[in-house]
Order: C-alpha cells, then structure tokens, then sequence
C-alpha cells in the first residue's frame, strides 16, 4: 500500500492506520533537522537589531551552555524565538508548543510566557505594562523565566559577543528532539502511560 482509500477519517480500517503510523514515525524521525532549518531561516527574520534573530539565538544557546544548563534548556534557548516569523503575535507559545513534548513541563511554562517576562525590558517604552509579568508571581515557575530572559534573552543583542555556530547545537538538537518525553499528554493519549 502506498496511500490509504479513505476519503473520511471514520472510514478507515486498522491496516490503513498502522500504514499511517508507520509513515508518520519515518517522517517525525527529521524533526531535529527540520528544527535546525528553521533556526538557520532566522537569519533573514525581523530585522532593526544590530543582529539577527539567528545571531540572537545562538547567543542565548551558547550562555545558556556555558552557564551548565541541561541540554533541555540549551534547546530551549536555542528554540525560544523560532515562532517570530509564522506568530508574530504568539511566538513564545508556537516556540513552547514545539518543545512540549521534549522538555520538562517548567521549561515548556518558561518559553511559553517568555514574551511577557521580556517586556520587563522594553515595554515602558512603548506604551506598555513592563510588569505584566506580575500577574504570574504566583507560578513555581516565575523565578526560572525571570532568570531565563534576564540571562538568555535580553541580554543577546550583542554584535561583538562570539557564539557557538548552529554545527555547535546539532547533536544537543538530535538528542533532545529524539524522544518525546513519556509524561507528553500527547503522548499519554496516543500510546498509553
């Protein structure tokens, strides 16, 4: 079988659908370096900073490598702004719903509101609330996306900082891309605990 005969999903028989699994299993396997293009396409991102998005983001992976996080939040920071081309007005919840299955629910928390933590930086200046933050003290997480964007985001403009090159993250990519967590909800509906 090389396509299945269903017009409607109800229609489809048990054989159909393990052909589908077993398609849908080859073609997850190129996340990782679907995930490294689309970071490599953040060179040609929103541009008016001193660097680009690419550069923004490899700044970010290379602090938070050599700060000894786990590989998690090194893809994390490496991840944390490939939404700003396809939701511009979502980003850090596009960038955290790709990395969900992947890393800890905390991380997953910390890149979905990183947006709003890094107003702190720049939002008095355009008519916003720098402290929209505050409407998330009550998090166990809050403490974490603080330090996240105080150490890698905010901070990751720099034209003169030397970062790793993407090559750098490829294995840290492979690794943490390989497997989704057991405890993805997905993951949990789909295949069981």
């Amino acid at each position: 079988m090389d396509k299945v005969s269903f017009t409607n999903m109800s229609e489809g028989t048990k054989e159909e659908y393990e052909f589908l699994d077993e398609l849908e299993d080859k073609f997850k396997e190129d996340l990782p370096n679907k995930l490294l293009k689309a970071v490599a396409d953040l060179e040609h991102s929103l541009s008016g900073y001193q660097i680009s998005r690419l550069d923004h983001v490899l700044q970010s992976g290379t602090r938070a490598y050599e700060a000894g996080e786990s590989e998690q939040m090194i893809a994390a920071a490496l991840l944390h702004d490939i939404g700003d081309d396809l939701a511009p007005y979502s980003h850090s919840e596009m960038a955290a719903s790709i990395l969900r299955p992947f890393v800890s629910e905390e991380i997953y928390w910390v890149i979905k509101h990183h947006g709003v933590f890094q107003m702190y930086y720049y939002a008095h200046h355009s008519g916003g609330d720098r402290n929209a933050r505050e409407q998330f003290k009550g998090s166990p997480y809050y403490d974490t996306a603080v330090r996240f964007c105080h150490e890698y985001d905010q901070n990751c403009f720099d034209p003169n900082y030397s970062a790793k090159p993407l090559s750098f993250f490829e294995p840290i990519i492979q690794r943490v891309f390989t497997q989704p967590l057991a405890d993805d909800p997905e993951h949990q509906a789909r295949y069981g605990a």
